[in-house]
């Protein structure tokens, strides 16, 4: 039995202490971490003893740090049509204005290259009530950061965020044909695309260049309206197994990260990740 893609999580879906999460991860087992949230701060907030220790932390369970979770573009876009209230804004532990960004893209990519990451993710603005007026604005902000990444031998990837103006396959696939660059790709959240009204898989993925897929986050949910009622990884309303299964096909190589969302049976989110965790496992194996 082979497994067609190392996988990783986000490390506080597991829990707020990294030391407890890294454990749990490796026992699944999972080889990689992305960092969003640790030590009660958002990650583009950590200082660098504080990074360090996240390394060594992550290092001695055998974890590599794969991708910066980080909040850039995670904003307000001024003088754009006003925010779809529809959306839950989720900010994990960061809020911060148009005005802070390249502040933040410095620290990031530092971050980076202290942890030895090769992704920063990204996002495209608060969804607005007619993102399709901002698609121009939104590319040119990708377009400064992947500039800057290229400098740092870094990717951007660009996630595609219920909550933000690029959503799903179809308008993330539009931004990456608009903006060829070799330093932005593709975060791919079938999950997101779905709770944002479209069929992740086969209809949306079918849309995305292959090749500009840096990464995978996986994550399952129930539609409840427009609503997404949030459950264990493979057994609600995306088809992991087809979605695994194409992209093996189609030559993906990157990683599979988990970003459970699921409060889990009881509340208990960290059972929910093992649980989580356990299945996207299965999911990945190959006979």
């Amino acid at each position: 039995m082979t497994q067609l893609f190392p996988l990783a999580s986000i490390t506080d879906e597991f829990s707020p202490d990294l030391e407890v999460a890294a454990r749990s991860m490796a026992a699944v087992p999972m080889t990689g971490a992305e960092l969003r949230v640790l030590f009660g701060k958002n990650v583009i907030d950590l200082s660098d003893d504080e990074i360090d220790q996240a390394r060594r932390i992550c290092a001695a369970h055998g974890l590599e740090i794969v991708s910066i979770a980080s909040p850039l573009l995670k904003c307000v876009l001024p003088n754009a049509p006003e925010v779809d209230a529809r959306f839950q804004q989720d900010m994990f532990a960061a809020k911060y204005g148009l005005e802070d960004q390249d502040r933040l893209a410095a620290r990031a990519f530092q971050i980076a290259r202290r942890t030895g990451a090769s992704i920063v993710r990204v996002f495209s603005f608060w969804r607005t009530i007619r993102p399709e007026e901002c698609f121009d604005r939104v590319v040119e902000a990708l377009r400064k950061l992947a500039v800057q990444a290229a400098r740092e031998d870094l990717i951007i990837g660009l996630e595609n965020e219920h909550a933000c103006n690029l959503a799903t396959a179809s308008e993330a696939a539009r931004a990456l044909a608009t903006l060829d660059h070799p330093s932005l790709k593709l975060v791919w959240d079938p999950a997101n695309a779905y709770v944002s009204g479209e069929n992740p898989f086969p209809a949306g993925y079918r849309l995305l260049p292959v090749e500009r897929i840096a990464h995978v986050h996986a994550k399952d949910c129930f539609l409840e309206g427009h609503k997404p009622a949030w459950g264990p990884l493979g057994a609600c309303g995306i088809d992991w197994k087809g979605q695994i299964a194409a992209l093996a096909a189609d030559g993906y190589r990157g990683w599979i990260s988990l970003e459970t969302h699921w409060p889990g049976p009881g509340h208990d989110k960290h059972l929910a990740s093992i649980i989580c965790g356990q299945n996207l496992r299965a999911l990945v194996q190959r006979v």
